[in-house]
């Protein structure tokens, strides 16, 4: 039995009119479908097909807690999922995406596999930038990063532990602007005027 076989939807054998199926995603499904984005999560997906004449309207309701790392520290951190997305589903000679939301089938198959779709549709939920709240951060990397950061030649050494600090904003957007070179400035300058 294949990881997946749970997932699959067989379209042909459908009758007129709605099936519904429900689906509890545990750390496991994110281990098979092997991707580095999300390993663990526990998420409930309601799953509604309706078939109509020549088309089936597949609703996906998506609600539950994944864990993503965090992008200044590298430890795992909850992230909340919930999203309903759609999908049409049509019968063809051969498997195509013909856009974002509608699917080509083969008809000797008569089958859809979901798995790959519901994982999607999570991790488009994932924001470009996934940070701990201020101050929940693992403490020893970030004072990793405060450690190895970049220091500009000329600044003076004796900086306090409050400069430091100003590197790093409380509005959880990690590093804030550094200041930079004049020199770089100048050359910034000429290359723009150009």
């Amino acid at each position: 039995m294949g990881k997946f076989n749970l997932y699959k939807i067989p379209l042909k054998s459908l009758p007129e009119g709605s099936q519904i199926y429900e689906y509890q995603l545990d750390d496991q499904f994110f281990r098979n479908i092997d991707s580095t984005e999300v390993q663990r999560g526990k998420v409930n997906v309601l799953l509604t097909v309706r078939k109509s004449a020549e088309t089936f309207e597949l609703d996906f309701e998506i609600a539950g807690v994944i864990q993503i790392p965090c992008d200044r520290c590298l430890d795992y951190m909850d992230f909340e999922v919930a999203t309903h997305e759609r999908i049409y589903v049509k019968f063809g000679k051969e498997y195509s995406e013909e856009s974002d939301d509608i699917v080509i089938v083969p008809e000797t198959e008569g089958e859809i596999n979901v798995a790959w779709f519901i994982y999607e549709f999570i991790a488009l939920t994932i924001p470009l930038k996934h940070v701990h709240p201020v101050g929940k951060c693992n403490k020893a990397m970030s004072s990793q990063l405060k450690k190895h950061r970049a220091h500009i030649v000329g600044e003076n050494d004796d900086d306090t532990e409050e400069d430091d600090d100003a590197l790093y904003d409380d509005d959880d957007s990690g590093i804030s602007e550094v200041k930079t070179d004049p020199r770089w400035d100048e050359l910034k300058k000429i290359i723009d005027n150009n």
